[in-house]
């Protein structure tokens, strides 16, 4: 109870330890080494289109591009 009187009766000292405890917070996340992260495979989105009788260009620029986009 004693953070929470501190708190009420000093607000401009709680304010600061709570910006101190952020700011240790991000630098320590910063240094933090490779080996910790977690391994995330980013997602890979395939996307096949055919369009008969068509060249490769007509079914890149027509097709694809837009179902892309």
């Amino acid at each position: 109870m004693w953070l929470s009187d501190i708190s009420v009766v000093r607000p401009v000292f709680a304010a600061v330890l709570s910006m101190l405890l952020l700011a240790l917070g991000i630098l320590s996340f910063r240094e933090l080494p490779i080996r910790e992260y977690p391994n995330i495979n980013p997602p890979i989105v395939s996307i096949r289109t055919t369009y008969p009788g068509a060249s490769a260009d007509v079914v890149e620029t027509r097709i694809t591009q837009a179902v892309e986009s």
